[in-house]
């Protein structure tokens, strides 16, 4: 069987998630933040952007739109802004017909084609005026973890963990996230 030749006309495609992060942070520094790729080291969060006091996230998808749409949308207590990057203008355009509804209009969509991002619709703060984010202590944790990140200074034992209320058999009764406690792991007893 012969392969059709790719379309010569557009960069080649990226294969790999990860093959998003460089354009993305070096389109993030443009602008004036200091990323962090995946900073607790488990992939939770793709990349996360600091200037200042402003927070930022950018989630990461080579595809499926309408997936990292409400991945964003879950994630929005962590910080003042949150952003998808898809890779190729087409997929950035579904995702930006996806979030055309009230709450997630504000989630901006970034179209990584080759090396360069498109901005086909800028981030804007995930809750209006006289509307506080009902998860204030999700970005001052986030905070505190790029503090110590910053300080090179993490404790040892950070990790993720899932915001719950345990039900009958301790099952997870909410899909939010947030991080454990910022302490040190307890000493082994060995």
């Amino acid at each position: 069987m012969v392969r059709p030749e790719r379309d010569l006309k557009g960069p080649p495609r990226h294969h790999l998630e990860v093959e998003l992060v460089a354009p993305v942070q070096k389109f993030l520094a443009a602008r004036g933040y200091r990323s962090y790729r995946d900073p607790d080291g488990r992939d939770f969060l793709d990349l996360v952007a600091r200037r200042g006091d402003e927070l930022g996230l950018v989630e990461l998808k080579l595809s499926a739109a309408g997936a990292v749409v409400a991945q964003a949308l879950r994630r929005r207590g962590w910080a003042d802004w949150v952003a998808v990057a898809l890779d190729g203008q087409r997929a950035a355009d579904r995702a930006l017909r996806i979030a055309a509804g009230p709450r997630s209009e504000c989630v901006g969509v970034l179209g990584v084609v080759g090396e360069e991002v498109v901005e086909l619709r800028p981030p804007t703060a995930m809750y209006g005026a006289g509307e506080s984010n009902p998860y204030p202590e999700l970005k001052e944790r986030l905070r505190l973890l790029l503090d110590a990140v910053d300080a090179g200074s993490l404790p040892s034992g950070v990790g993720w963990g899932a915001l719950w209320t345990p039900r009958s058999g301790g099952r997870r009764a909410g899909r939010e996230w947030t991080l454990e406690e910022l302490t040190p792991a307890p000493p082994s007893s060995e």
